[in-house]
C-alpha cells in the first residue's frame, strides 16, 4: 500500500532545512579535519577534497535513508523515502538516488524542476532510482 504523496512545496522546504544540516555536517566532518590536518602540514589534492565531501555526505544520507528512511529534516516535515509500494529502498537504490541527486541539483536544479512535469510530481533522482518521497505518519 502506498502512502500519500506530499506537495512540492513541502519537499522543497525540507530540502532547504537539509541544506542547513549538510552545512553543519561539512563544518564538523570536512572543515574541522581539514583544518587540523593542514595545521600539521598535511594536505589533500582538490580531487581528494571532493572525494572527502562526496563520501562524507554519502555516509550521512545512505545511513538515514536505509535506517528509517528519514533524515532529520525529512522527519521534521513528515517525509519519508520509500519504494512506490511503500517498502524501504534497497541499498543500491539509495546509492543510485544519492549519486543521481548531484547532477540533478547541480545542473541548475533540472532534476528538481523535473517534478513540475513528472506524472507523479517526483524529482528526477527519485524517478531514476525508483524511489519516491511520501508523507509519513511519524
Amino acid at each position: 500500500m502506498s502512502s500519500p504523496l506530499p506537495g512540492i512545496g513541502r519537499r522543497l522546504a525540507s530540502m532547504l532545512y537539509e541544506g542547513l544540516v549538510v552545512f553543519s555536517i561539512l563544518l564538523i566532518g570536512f572543515w574541522l579535519p581539514q583544518a587540523l590536518l593542514s595545521g600539521v602540514g598535511l594536505g589533500f589534492s582538490a580531487r581528494g577534497l571532493w572525494l572527502h565531501v562526496l563520501v562524507l555526505l554519502m555516509l550521512y544520507f545512505l545511513w538515514f535513508w536505509l535506517n528509517g528512511g528519514q533524515t532529520l529534516p525529512m522527519k521534521t516535515w513528515k517525509l519519508k523515502l520509500a519504494n512506490p509500494d511503500g517498502s524501504r529502498p534497497r541499498p543500491a537504490q539509495a546509492l543510485l538516488r544519492y549519486l543521481a541527486a548531484w547532477p540533478s541539483i547541480l545542473l541548475f536544479g533540472i532534476g528538481i524542476l523535473w517534478a513540475l512535469v513528472d506524472k507523479d510530481k517526483q524529482f528526477l533522482h527519485d524517478r531514476i532510482a525508483g524511489t519516491r518521497i511520501v508523507s509519513s505518519a511519524d
